[in-house]
């Protein structure tokens, strides 16, 4: 659904730069007022790396007035392969003066950066002034704690996440003007919830830049008021099939208050788990190369986003395995709502593999 502008605008466009962005200008319903709009707003984008990099080099061409760039992070020979905004030349100074130097080269865009870790202590702080959050942290810790800055100073938070092959955006606010509905970041993760890093399962390169791209979009469009933000829709992205699907997004908190007793204090959106899947189903959710290592007997495969994009294929009851639970848990909250009997396989495959590994034989001292 369309919303209000986020900001308004500033007065008018240098000569300078109403030339370098003339093509935004060209463009019914955004159009010079628009760019304008862009002009005045002060975005800040938490984590300048796989994510954050191409949402800066994105911002920065759209003429963003302000970027707030938080990371603490130093470039690392490793993160090259996706992290586009940093060169070799950058490896072992902080991230945040790559997004410096790359937004200078591209617009007046003005960049304020913030070399601490955000937290749930100074994450209200760093984000104090700013219209709008981008998340391109790489963290869960460190995700719920931007959520909840967003939460408490009522700024929408545009959030994306990659993983393998696979991506997702969406789009929080606490407090959406009407006719937004709030979500928050707990109505699609439980509180607590982990996923393994990119380090050990890997993350396709251009995958950051496609997700990137769609989370600076999603900021443009909120600070203009064009188009539809993924305000209660979290768009799937399956780089491997070539697919982009979306599924609604529901306000778990108000569906979980309005199902119970109003003088319960039971936890929202609580997901049971087994440590075994006795004589239920078993439904794994990674990806194909994750189930060819290693798969429960009889486990039936259905990645993720197929889950996701039609739950109701699915018959309970249910066991939901992933590597280490965090999709699992993703996948189990939309087969219940869905009204499929289902539970978390605790602490997913590896856990699981490590209670069914043969029992080492003794052998002699040598």
């Amino acid at each position: 659904m369309p919303l209000p502008p986020l900001v308004e605008p500033i007065a008018a466009l240098s000569d300078e730069e109403r030339t370098r962005t003339a093509r935004h200008a060209r463009l019914h319903r955004l159009g010079e007022i628009g760019q304008r709009r862009i002009a005045a707003a002060h975005v800040a984008v938490v984590g300048a790396g796989g994510l954050g990099s191409p949402v800066v080099l994105a911002l920065a061409a759209a003429g963003v007035g302000t970027l707030t760039i938080i990371d603490d992070d130093v470039v690392d020979l490793s993160n090259l392969q996706r992290q586009v905004m940093h060169r070799l030349s950058d490896v072992g100074a902080p991230k945040t003066d790559s997004a410096v130097r790359v937004a200078g080269e591209l617009s007046a865009t003005r960049v304020l950066p913030v070399r601490e870790r955000l937290t749930p202590e100074n994450g209200a702080r760093l984000l104090a002034g700013a219209d709008l959050v981008v998340d391109g942290s790489d963290e869960f810790s460190s995700r719920e704690a931007v959520a909840s800055a967003c939460e408490n100073l009522g700024v929408p938070l545009v959030w994306g996440t990659v993983q393998e092959f696979a991506g997702q955006v969406t789009v929080f606010w606490s407090r959406p003007p009407e006719p937004g509905v709030a979500t928050r970041l707990s109505d699609l993760y439980a509180p607590g919830s982990e996923a393994p890093a990119c380090s050990a399962v890997g993350v396709f390169g251009p995958l950051c830049l496609q997700v990137g791209a769609l989370m600076a979009g999603e900021a443009l469009k909120l600070v203009t008021g064009v188009g539809e933000p993924l305000l209660g829709r979290v768009l799937l992205i399956d780089a491997l099939a070539s697919t982009q699907r979306e599924i609604a997004l529901r306000p778990a908190r108000a569906a979980a208050a309005a199902a119970r007793p109003a003088t319960t204090d039971a936890p929202v959106d609580t997901v049971p788990e087994v440590d075994e899947p006795d004589d239920r189903a078993v439904l794994d959710v990674r990806e194909a190369d994750e189930v060819a290592v290693a798969a429960c007997p009889g486990a039936l495969h259905w990645p993720l986003a197929a889950v996701l994009a039609d739950p109701t294929v699915i018959e309970g009851p249910v066991v939901v395995v992933c590597q280490v639970g965090a999709r699992a848990r993703v996948a189990a909250r939309a087969l219940r709502a869905a009204g499929v009997e289902a539970w978390v396989l605790a602490g997913g495959m590896d856990a699981w593999t490590r209670r069914h590994a043969a029992p080492a034989t003794a052998g002699a001292a040598s």
